[in-house]
């Protein structure tokens, strides 16, 4: 009921706005002399409100396969022969049932020189925690259970749907400022050049509005890093969450290739960037969140 809830809140939020913009246009657009376009305003938020959502749906239902696939993860059966990965399932279980879900997690490995791993999947009773071989040779049992735990703490707070759905509201707004902008402009051109302008316009809009959208999207992104170290050191504990970030600190000025693709957002940790770059970072620095959980503010 949870997860029907949170998804309830997020549609009727995108109604919601898309009706505020909708309202907000046709008074703009009155005042402008633009009242023509008000046929086309219904049409073009449905659009928007459907394609934007929708997407969000089927990429929240194919995030595992997705996952599983980008990154070519192997699952880990809980009876495997190897004592040492049949642990790691053990311990994600073991912080599962701490934190309450519903159903155990699969759990994988992916062959990667990266000290990573991120949690994905539609729901609490869907989901995979996924591991690097890198984070297992580098890694202690104590840092490696920080890391763990935290995967964990993002299934518990629902984070994959909550930020799969955050990004199907950025994709609508997107879809519909870059659709309207194309048609103001292509209405200032020859007629003959309409439909060109009106088609470079949006594409170029499409793309414009969604690199914008993306500071909306990992905003809230960082912020949910603060609750799942939380998370992570309620279930593990804070020593232990504490010892995971500092190491991955630690390694960050090696030549390790930063995770790159849709499951950026979902990893432990992405490398530090300046200036304008910070804006776009899926995840706040290393140092804020090792000081947020040593100073007892998470």
């Amino acid at each position: 009921m949870a997860f029907l809830k949170r998804i309830g809140l997020f549609v009727l939020t995108n109604v919601l706005v898309m009706v505020t913009i909708g309202i907000v246009w046709s008074l703009v657009s009155r005042f402008l002399g633009l009242a023509g376009l008000n046929s086309y305003i219904p049409f073009l938020m449905a659009f928007c409100l459907v394609w934007g959502m929708g997407g969000a749906f089927i990429s929240l239902l194919m995030s595992k396969w997705m996952a599983k696939m980008f990154h070519g993860v192997k699952i880990i059966e809980p009876n495997n022969q190897n004592p040492e990965l049949r642990a790691l399932v053990n311990k994600v279980h073991d912080f599962a049932r701490r934190a309450q879900l519903p159903k155990m997690p699969e759990v994988g490995i992916y062959e990667s020189v990266d000290i990573n791993a991120f949690a994905t999947g539609p729901s609490k009773s869907n989901s995979l925690v996924a591991v690097s071989t890198g984070l297992l040779q580098r890694m202690n049992e104590k840092e490696i259970d920080g890391v763990l735990a935290h995967e964990v703490a993002h299934i518990a707070n629902g984070d994959m749907v909550t930020m799969t759905l955050i990004q199907g509201i950025v994709n609508a707004f997107a879809m519909f400022f870059s659709r309207i902008l194309a048609n103001l402009v292509a209405s200032n051109v020859e007629e003959r050049y309409r439909e060109i302008v009106r088609f470079a316009v949006t594409i170029l809009g499409d793309i414009a509005f969604t690199l914008l959208g993306s500071i909306v999207v990992n905003y809230f992104s960082r912020r949910r890093e603060f609750r799942a170290d939380a998370g992570g050191a309620k279930y593990s504990s804070r020593e232990n969450m504490i010892a995971a970030l500092q190491k991955l600190r630690s390694v960050y000025d090696l030549p390790i290739p930063p995770e790159e693709g849709q499951t950026a957002t979902l990893m432990i940790s992405n490398r530090d960037k300046g200036g304008l770059a910070k804006l776009f970072m899926t995840h706040p620095p290393l140092e804020v969140r090792i000081q947020a959980l040593q100073s007892g503010r998470i």
